[in-house]
């Protein structure tokens, strides 16, 4: 989802949290929070009634609906988002439920009094009732640097208007509130005068399950950027396999417990401009390799950052020049009968029972500096009991989907600009 004029970059996530007492961190102070995937039980959009292959389903529809967008800029939320985020704001604390946008960097809530609202489950934030609340003036620089403000209202308050891509919006004041966060240590971490959007007239493709958008890119209003000290430039997650055990959650670390360490890590240039970029250079399927080239002309010319790194889209998404040669390739691999995908999303599948061995080489991503192995369960999705897909589309956008991040923990570091990679168990790290 795309907001006007311009976003900032990525990651896509839903945090389930708790939140208590009031703390500050130290600057060398780490903290972890759960992810919760939408699709769990845990998740307020869990349908007990799907089966596993249509959650793998609902998965890839959200990445092509974010795929059939103009530009790829701020993709994640409405029906789209993977990963939800429960955050405690105001004293005292009041829990929302926002979706995750991994290109915006605005945080907001519906606020009373509602001119416009969507429907919500639970009730709607109301800023009188919280003795932390402060409405920010028109005069402030806070209102000047969001640049998406006008001061035409009442009393000199800083309004704003957030405008998405699918035509989703939310019109209202600019406050600063004290957020509060629940860490897995039983340590709650606070961080006060949060800028963010009390909103008074939003619409859009909203559940009713949700109370507004968590932005969670990298400009100066993110989630992240206003942790500051708490989580020192450094944040990192290692996301869950959908097929797993679902009392099992992903986990999303910031600070101290961001760093990625130890055997097996690789690490790679980390390139902001709209998104957090990668530089991808070839694709191994197997031993064969293909060198990847780009039709991003900004890319082209600055020699790296041709593929956006994104936790809230599923499937890989690569230009259809180099797409093609690496189906083909599979396809000279894989001694398999070829089918259709039944939701007709995936462009190469096989029939393959669950219990027969597959036979499908690694696939290497070779970023630079930093070689990437992912076995068959981060490049193939299981779609019915005797049908398995490749998780990789072609398109005009390039983006590596959280299906081939699962079972890494991967962490950025935005003061260094880098990325790193570590195969694990998250089940049990």
């Amino acid at each position: 989802m795309e907001a006007s004029p311009a976003f900032h970059p990525l990651l896509s996530f839903a945090l389930i949290l708790a939140f208590s007492i009031l703390c500050d961190s130290a600057p060398d102070y780490g903290f972890t929070l759960e992810l919760i995937h939408r699709d769990s039980p845990r998740s307020p959009y869990y349908n007990r009634a799907e089966t596993p292959y249509q959650r793998a389903a609902n998965a890839i529809r959200r990445s092509i609906s974010r795929a059939d967008q103009d530009t790829p800029s701020g993709v994640v939320v409405s029906d789209n988002s993977d990963y939800l985020m429960n955050i405690s704001l105001g004293n005292p604390p009041v829990t929302i439920v926002g979706l995750v946008d991994t290109g915006s960097d605005l945080i907001w809530t519906q606020c009373k009094p509602c001119t416009h609202c969507f429907k919500q489950a639970t009730p709607v934030f109301d800023p009188r009732a919280s003795s932390t609340y402060k409405d920010i003036s028109c005069q402030t620089l806070k209102c000047r640097a969001f640049g998406q403000t006008s001061c035409s209202g009442r009393a000199g308050l800083c309004e704003y208007f957030y405008s998405y891509h699918d035509n989703s919006s939310t019109m209202g004041n600019l406050a600063t509130e004290t957020f509060t966060l629940g860490s897995s240590s039983g340590r709650p971490v606070s961080i006060h005068e949060v800028v963010f959007g009390c909103g008074h007239n939003n619409s859009g493709k909203f559940d009713d399950s949700t109370n507004g958008i968590i932005g969670f890119g990298g400009g100066d209003a993110s989630l992240t950027s206003q942790l500051g000290e708490a989580a020192g430039g450094k944040f990192s997650y290692c996301l869950v396999p959908y097929w797993s055990d679902h009392k099992v959650s992903s986990k999303l670390n910031f600070g101290a417990n961001a760093v990625v360490s130890g055997p097996g890590v690789v690490s790679t240039p980390l390139v902001q401009k709209d998104h957090y970029y990668l530089t991808l250079e070839a694709v191994s399927v197997g031993k064969t390799r293909i060198e990847f080239t780009s039709n991003d002309s900004f890319a082209a010319s600055a020699g790296q950052g041709n593929i956006i790194i994104d936790s809230g889209t599923a499937i890989t998404r690569l230009p259809l020049h180099f797409y093609t040669k690496i189906e083909a390739a599979m396809v000279e691999s894989v001694k398999l009968p070829r089918t259709g995908d039944p939701s007709q999303f995936l462009s190469l599948c096989f029939e393959a029972e669950k219990d027969v061995e597959l036979g499908i080489p690694t696939v290497t991503f070779h970023f630079k500096g930093a070689d990437v192995g992912l076995p068959s369960e981060n490049t193939f999705l299981r779609v019915a009991d005797n049908i398995t897909c490749l998780a990789m589309k072609p398109d005009t956008d390039t983006i590596y989907g959280n299906l081939a991040q699962m079972n890494y923990l991967i962490g950025y570091d935005t003061q260094n600009m880098k990325l790193s990679f570590k195969p694990v168990d998250c089940t049990s790290n």
